[in-house]
């Protein structure tokens, strides 16, 4: 396994495919990066040299700059990404936006319906969260 940024890439995996362990970037983004960074389609992490490992964490700790129509430019992953995300959200329940009330009560956001799952998953995991998840409901 290669510790990389507080996530383990095991080393069996296709590096376009470990890369998207990280929250953020999907194989799209994984594969745009193995491109710039010159990583071969079928390689594997754990067949990548110490200087590409190290490389690779740089470029993903800190992109360097590139021009701003690069599609590498200013992409956001795991913490940076998750704090937008959240004030998003927050933004979103502040102004009493719909969305923002969907949230704040814990039902679905984007017109699914609530007449069967998301009420049923709700339940569930209304009760697991206040540690009732012994209760058996019928």
């Amino acid at each position: 396994m290669v510790y990389l940024l507080g996530v383990n890439l095991p080393d069996q995996k296709l590096v376009k495919i470990a890369l998207t362990r990280f929250y953020g970037i999907g194989l799209t983004t994984s594969e745009r990066i193995c491109a710039y960074l010159s990583i071969h389609d079928k390689a594997k992490i754990g067949q990548l040299p110490e200087h590409t490992v190290t490389e690779l964490s740089s470029f993903l700790s800190a992109p360097p700059a590139l021009p701003q129509t690069h599609y590498l430019s200013n992409f956001k992953m795991e913490a940076d990404l998750r704090r937008d995300v959240r004030a998003n959200i927050d933004h979103h329940r502040q102004i009493g936006s719909y969305k923002g009330r969907r949230h704040g009560q814990g039902l679905p956001v984007r017109g699914q319906n609530t007449h069967s799952n998301a009420r049923t998953a709700r339940r569930v995991n209304r009760l697991s969260m206040r540690g009732y998840a012994t209760w058996v409901l019928r």
